[in-house]
């Protein structure tokens, strides 16, 4: 069996597409998965990565961020 938790949830405001964050733990142990969500009308895109992965991922995606004029729309709060 594998727990699931949730971590955040997230609307992207040009698409609607929806992104879920969530936490994969397995009852025989080893390391926890984030699993990523995207949501587009009825298609679903569903992968899950390790911790290393998610942190280059995140590192990767605040570089990119720091280039970016401040004149995009802001996304949904996390729920």
């Amino acid at each position: 069996m594998t727990t699931i938790t949730p971590l955040e949830k997230l609307t992207s405001p040009l698409g609607g597409q929806v992104i879920e964050l969530q936490q994969l733990d397995y009852d025989a142990g080893g390391m926890s998965l984030l699993r990523t969500r995207i949501r587009e009308k009825s298609r679903f895109t569903v992968f899950e990565i390790d911790p290393h992965t998610a942190r280059l991922w995140g590192e990767a995606l605040l570089r990119w961020v720091e280039t970016q004029p401040q004149t995009a729309p802001e996304a949904q709060e996390p729920t």
